[in-house]
């Protein structure tokens, strides 16, 4: 979880699958000011936490009714340390997985382990219950998951030689393999944010226009079936003026309603 971390990409909104979360990391994520929206599978099978008794909401007829009671003592009492916490994050003092990986030494009973946790209940509940509710959500979890496996496979397609292993001893030589791999990756999503600029570009209306749009957000830029992993890679500037076809200047003035 590097979010936080990441000074170009900034984003709202974070999905994984069911191995993937814990209320932790809903605590975490909620304090740093964005969205952890993991697809839970057997939501039935999840506990509901809320910060009353469950026969209150009994006598008042709710249908959906909470499994447990959240601690705010703890929260109250550690409060000043999980801002400390988030403060750490913030700055950029530690990672977040290095801060993860330091939590889970805890033992369960540490006080700042068990107020976060608490924290994050009230977080995972409300998510659970907004999942359920609302479908859009569902979708663009969906969604968002299907990019990151098609990243996945991207990775894997670029990287195909020698089972997709280094076979590099030292870490200068597996760096710059690498290296390599993300040269060679970056190169194509390059490429293809060209192409589509350039589709844009070209069209002769503004209904194309916006049918290209619509067309941009339902994939992902993430694609490589056009592109002849096998054959050679060449980066030469000859090369480049001779199969460049793009207008940079006009690709570059570009604006998107």
């Amino acid at each position: 979880m590097e979010l936080s971390d990441n000074d170009v990409v900034k984003s709202d909104i974070h999905s994984t699958d069911t191995h993937g979360y814990s209320e932790i990391i809903f605590a975490i994520t909620h304090l740093l000011g964005f969205t952890f929206a993991p697809r839970i599978k057997n939501l039935q099978d999840q506990r509901l936490y809320s910060f009353r008794k469950r026969k209150m909401y009994e006598e008042k007829g709710y249908k959906i009714l909470p499994d447990a009671v959240i601690n705010t003592q703890i929260i109250a009492e550690q409060w000043d340390q999980i801002l400390r916490l988030i403060a750490t994050l913030k700055l950029k003092e530690t990672t977040a997985s290095q801060l993860l990986k330091r939590l889970s030494s805890y033992s369960r009973q540490h006080p700042l382990y068990r107020a976060l946790k608490a924290f994050g209940q009230s977080i995972k509940s409300v998510y659970i219950l907004t999942y359920l509710d609302d479908m859009q959500l569902r979708q663009a979890v969906e969604k968002q998951l299907n990019k990151m496996e098609s990243a996945n496979k991207f990775e894997k397609a670029v990287f195909y030689g020698n089972n997709q292993e280094f076979q590099q001893e030292t870490k200068e030589e597996q760096l710059i393999a690498e290296g390599c791999k993300r040269l060679i990756a970056n190169a194509i999503i390059l490429w293809n944010y060209l192409y589509i600029s350039q589709k844009y570009e070209d069209a002769t209306s503004e209904e194309e226009r916006h049918t290209l749009v619509s067309r941009i957000k339902q994939g992902s830029i993430i694609t490589w079936q056009h592109i002849n992993l096998h054959g050679e890679f060449d980066f030469s500037d000859e090369n480049l003026r001779k199969t460049f076809p793009f207008s940079l200047p006009k690709i570059l003035d570009l604006q998107v309603g």
